[in-house]
């Protein structure tokens, strides 16, 4: 048995869970595969010569328009890899009920190896080339940050494309995951670390899901080894230890992995990393310089967060952690999936945890589109209404209510409290549905295979409604 490739994994992950779904014959294929790729090569005079940049924007379904999905910058970036990202984009938005369909990008490029203005001019360029193919406007194709992207790289990409079309209104919503000052929204940056954290939160309240591990639902105390402390995995790990009490015993990344039994400082680590460049001598821990190897270290949650493959045929069987969190879209190879589930260990779906991103994404060009901030129609009369409250509280018991309780009862909701609660909210809905069908169904053998299952029928029913 070999290994398959990433948009092999996620073909036969969709196909077994497809099988299961009565739909038009035909339909099953027009649903795997990608409607559009389009492959880009253009040319960009930098020191003093022209550079031939290669770049992809694959578009896998139009059941919703815009399409959504990020753009990443990597030396190797693939159509194959563009292609299994956008299609895990449209299962994952209609998992979540958002209604995009999935796209991808990405440019071969190491964003190390230049300058800022020198990046800039490669976005602006790519912009361009997107924009003439219309593969790049609010109500189309709406890209986002990846890896080797971010705001910054967006804010490049919202003023271009408003620059080649001065009269579109709403040009600022042709991307998200902007900075604040450019319609960006507060929450966004921590949306799929945050999201990773709702998912698990959601288990741990699972009966049903715990019991399956012999769980009591009690997280303070687990031990997690988290693989890549970039965004996603640096906000998974700071808010599981600060705010579920759970023990960060694993850090790793490129250079090699950390590990203390005790309980890693996710803050100190990640301002470590951001001077030295890497784990390598950070103190009170041990350092382990085949980093990848401690995938399979001893821990109770393991949430690869870096890219996919990272537990493949060849370290799947030696994977201890009995819950394994998908924060990366794709760590989990298909053949590795199945010895996984045969060992026992249960795996939440990137489907799911890694949409805290798409969704925020979601909340932020619903934003642009009505020009307005949320939570600035109601925070003041959420305000009065609740100064009314206290008082006549105050009235009838003849006690002040406490200086940090009255602060906290008082202060309506700002961007960032209504941005979090529809996360959660949209998250727990997710989790339920999937959690529920699951329970329900013994034919169905994994959270994987339930997820793809509610998704698929999603939009298999968008396309009969429109008549294909």
């Amino acid at each position: 048995m070999t290994n398959s490739s990433f948009l092999e994994s996620v073909d036969q992950m969709y196909g077994q869970a497809a099988s299961m779904i009565d739909m038009a014959e035909g339909l099953q294929e027009k649903i795997r595969i990608c409607n559009a790729t389009y492959s880009i090569r253009f040319g960009v005079r930098l020191r003093g010569r022209i550079f031939t940049i290669h770049g992809w924007r694959s578009v896998h379904s139009d059941h919703f328009y815009p399409a959504k999905g990020g753009i990443r910058y990597a030396t190797d970036v693939n159509q194959d890899e563009v292609e299994a990202l956008a299609a895990l984009m449209t299962f994952k938005c209609s998992l979540l009920n958002i209604p995009f369909a999935g796209s991808k990008g990405g440019l071969r490029i190491d964003p190390g190896e230049w300058e800022t203005d020198e990046l800039e001019r490669i976005t602006r360029r790519f912009t361009q080339e997107l924009s003439r193919r219309r593969m790049i406007s609010p109500g189309q194709n709406v890209p986002a940050p990846d890896m080797g992207t971010n705001e910054r790289t967006m804010a490049w990409m919202a003023d271009e494309y408003q620059r080649l079309n001065p009269n579109e209104q709403n040009a600022f919503a042709c991307v998200t995951g902007k900075p604040l000052a450019l319609g960006g929204i507060d929450g966004r940056i921590e949306a799929t670390g945050r999201g990773v954290q709702y998912v698990i939160n959601c288990f741990f309240a699972d009966q049903e899901g715990c019991s399956r591990l012999g769980w009591d639902g009690k997280m303070a105390g687990k031990r997690v080894i988290v693989q890549g402390l970039g965004n996603v995995g640096y906000h998974a790990a700071k808010f599981l230890s600060e705010e579920n009490g759970c023990k960060i015993v694993g850090i790793i990344e490129r250079d090699g992995a950390l590990y203390n039994e005790e309980g890693l400082p996710v803050e100190e680590v990640k301002k470590y990393i951001a001077v030295k460049g890497g784990v390598a001598g950070f103190p009170g821990a041990d350092f382990i310089s085949n980093g990848q190897s401690l995938l399979e270290g001893d821990c109770d949650i393991l949430i690869p967060a870096a890219k996919e493959d990272a537990i493949t045929l060849e370290n799947a069987a030696n994977i201890k952690a009995k819950l394994i969190v998908e924060a990366a879209n794709g760590p989990v190879s298909f053949e590795a999936d199945q010895i996984l589930q045969k060992n026992g260990s249960v795996i939440l779906p990137d489907l799911l945890v890694n949409a805290g991103g798409v969704t925020v994404s979601y909340f932020e060009w619903v934003k642009n589109l009505t020009h307005i901030s949320f939570g600035l129609m109601e925070r003041r009369h959420h305000e009065r209404t609740s100064m009314q409250l206290a008082q006549q509280m105050e009235n009838m018991t003849g006690r002040a209510i406490p200086v940090m309780s009255e602060l906290n009862f008082l202060r309506g909701p700002r961007e960032i409290d209504l941005v979090r609660s529809g996360l959660e909210d949209m998250i727990s809905e997710a989790y339920n549905a999937m959690s529920s069908l699951l329970h329900s169904d013994k034919a169905i053998p994994d959270f994987r295979t339930a997820a793809y299952m509610i998704a698929i029928r999603r939009v298999v029913d968008s396309y009969n409604a429109i008549g294909i």
